[in-house]
Order: C-alpha cells, then structure tokens, then sequence
C-alpha cells in the first residue's frame, strides 16, 4: 500500500479504538495470545462479548477469562483514549491496513501501535541503527554520518531515541532533511531520555515515534528488551554500530536474525570492549559496512527499485546525473543500460556489450560512475548498478 492510500482509508470509530485499547490493557494477557484471539474472534468487541467459557475453550485461565468478561479495563481505556485525543496520538491495530507489513509478519507481533507524527512513514523503507548508549567519538560520527547518507538515498532510520547511538542516527537522519522512526519503551508522550526533549518535538515534527506501551506508560528497564523486536521487525536490515558483547545492540541484532532481516556491522578497534558486538557478529556473518551503499547494495530488489525512483525524482534523470562524466556521458548511460542491481556483470561481460568502446574508455567510464556513486564493484572485477 502507497503511502497516501494508507492514510486516505476509513479511520477505526471511537468505540473500536475504545474496545481495541481495552484489550491492550487487560491484565495477564500477553501479546501471542491476543493475536491467536484475533485471530478466532477476529475484532475486539466479539472477544468482550464472549462468555467466560468461551474464552477459556479458547486457552486462556480463568483469571483473564474473567478479567476479558468482566470489562474492568474500559474505564483505564476511557482515559487512555483522552490522552491519545489530547496529544494527537494515532492507534494502529494489527489489522489495520496502515499497519507495517514486516511487522505483522515477526513472530509476536504489536497487538497495537501508538503513533505520533506522520503515519506515511510506516510504509518507508528503513534500516534499523543500534548501538550503545556510552559511545566513543569515533561511534558517534559514524552513526550520524553513515545515517545521514543512507536519508540521502531515500533510506528511513529506525532507532530508539537512547542516549547515544540511537541519539545520532536520528540525528544524522533529520540534518540529511531524511525519515526517522523513533521506537519508545515507554509512552509516546513521555519523553526519555529528558535531555532529549529537543530531538523529541524534532521527531513528532519531522518523523514519527512508535510504541506498544500505553500513554504514560514509564521506561521501565524491561520495556527495552521487548520493544527491540519492534526496531528490527520494522526494518529491512539492522546496522550496530559499537555495543558490548551482551548489550541491547547485540540482542536486537539476534532478534534480526531470528526475523529473517539482514544484520550489518561497522568494524571497530579489537582493543575497545564497545567493539566487541560489532566485530563479533562480523565473524558471524554480518555484513561489513564501510559506507551507506554497503547496506543499500543489500536491500532486497524490489526495495533498491524504489529507492532508484526515488532518487530519480530528488535528482532528476539520468542524464543530469551523469553530467560530470562529460564526453563519456554517452558510453556511461550505455553502461548504466547494460549493468543490472540484482545481478553482478564481470567486466569481460561490459566488454563484449559495449564492443564499439575500448577496454580503456570502459574502465575509465567504470571509474567515474563509482565515484558519483552509480556503480558499485564487487569481488573479482564484477560490477552492479546501485541506481
């Protein structure tokens, strides 16, 4: 779904969003469970209706079978609902189109998001950047450059807002004019870290803030580990940054793997305990990151498509792109037809297309387009279309 049909469809009524909040709140039920619910009685005012034996038959104790029936949580959902009004907070249920499809698709996902600022970013593609909260310099400058650049291309940054590395992703993203999510362990209209309350008006401005927890909700210290999933359920791949061997970082990129996404890692000093994460999950099969197109060469290809029509549009065509080649414009945007994203093309393959061209001219030609960042070179002289 585009991004402006996502927010032209029917909005949930007051009293849906009413019953969808009082589930959120219903005391022992935890999110697995919810899902299977929805999943048989399809929309929360059928599950409050159903008798305490219906619910029971249904898995669960008799304790929230009787807390579901009894309805105690309408009236916490009724002053939830307040807050949600009062600050503009949207509510995204799981069955919701707007919903973001890779979300719905981990293992536990988010009965209901929390949301403030603009929806349409929910359908962007994004890249998740982690790392710690105690981060050396070198950390900090490589987070906010490598987001910035991957905003640049279109790509969204998806982080937590912590002190530190997710500080300067969001950051990076913002000054690069891009897309960030920021992904709470608390409510979204509770601000932590408190220094952060800049970057969070900047943010709810700018970008979008997401959570599972209910207004008002504090960061407490266990909150974190379960929304990481979010973090990396959201995006196409995540980047960690510096981390210590069993920080968050390092959980996140774990609960990244087991969803199926990509995990990228920026190398660090073997003598620094904040590179341990990073280098570990390189000698585990993450991908080395030494600039933004490391992780946009990776992207799924129906992704890198979009990003290349995106760029188009901030940029302007091809031709406009290849003005600084010069008199090799015509051999480059004959290379460009020539080289493919998804597939790696050797030289000796460029050769044979482009016969009415010397092996000079050609790699002359290969030089500049990697430059102006067209053209990426792979192992062995092969070479791929980044745009």
């Amino acid at each position: 779904m585009s991004a402006s049909a996502a927010l032209s469809h029917p909005r949930l009524s007051d009293d849906e969003l009413l019953h969808w909040l009082a589930l959120r709140l219903v005391p022992g039920l935890g999110t697995r469970k919810a899902v299977t619910l929805l999943e048989r009685f399809r929309t929360p005012m059928a599950l409050f209706r159903a008798s305490v034996s219906e619910l029971e038959a249904a898995g669960l104790s008799p304790g929230v079978s009787r807390a579901i029936n009894s309805g105690c949580t309408f009236e916490d959902a009724a002053t939830q609902q307040d807050r949600i009004k009062a600050t503009g907070t949207h509510l995204v249920p799981v069955t919701d189109p707007v919903y973001p499809e890779k979300l719905r698709g981990i293992l536990d996902p988010p009965t209901l998001l929390f949301c403030r600022g603009d929806l349409a970013l929910l359908a962007s593609i994004a890249v998740a950047v982690v790392g710690t909260r105690k981060p050396t310099p070198y950390g900090m400058a490589v987070a906010e450059k490598l987001s910035g650049d991957l905003a640049t291309l279109g790509v969204g940054i998806i982080s937590g807002m912590a002190r530190g590395i997710d500080t300067a992703a969001h950051q990076g993203a913002l000054r690069a004019g891009g897309k960030t999510i920021a992904v709470f362990g608390c409510g979204v209209d509770m601000v932590y870290p408190s220094e952060n309350r800049k970057l969070y008006d900047e943010i709810a401005a700018k970008g979008l803030m997401v959570s599972e927890f209910p207004m008002g909700a504090p960061a407490f210290p266990q909150n974190f580990p379960i929304r990481n999933r979010i973090v990396s359920g959201m995006s196409s791949g995540v980047l960690v940054v510096e981390g210590a061997q069993y920080s968050g970082s390092a959980i996140t990129a774990r609960l990244a793997m087991d969803q199926g996404r990509d995990v990228f890692a920026v190398p660090g000093n073997i003598t620094s305990k904040l590179s341990w994460a990073p280098n570990l999950l390189i000698r585990q099969g993450a991908k080395l990151v030494m600039d933004a197109q490391d992780i946009v060469s990776e992207l799924p290809p129906d992704e890198r498509f979009c990003l290349q029509t995106i760029e188009k549009e901030q940029k302007g065509d091809l031709a406009q792109q290849l003005l600084p080649l010069g008199p090799n414009a015509p051999l480059g945007r004959a290379m460009l037809e020539v080289l493919l994203i998804e597939k790696p093309t050797h030289i000796d393959g460029l050769l044979d297309s482009l016969e009415n061209y010397s092996s000079s001219e050609i790699i002359a030609a290969l030089f500049e387009l990697e430059l102006l960042g067209l053209v990426k070179q792979m192992p062995g002289k092969h070479f791929v279309k980044v745009w």
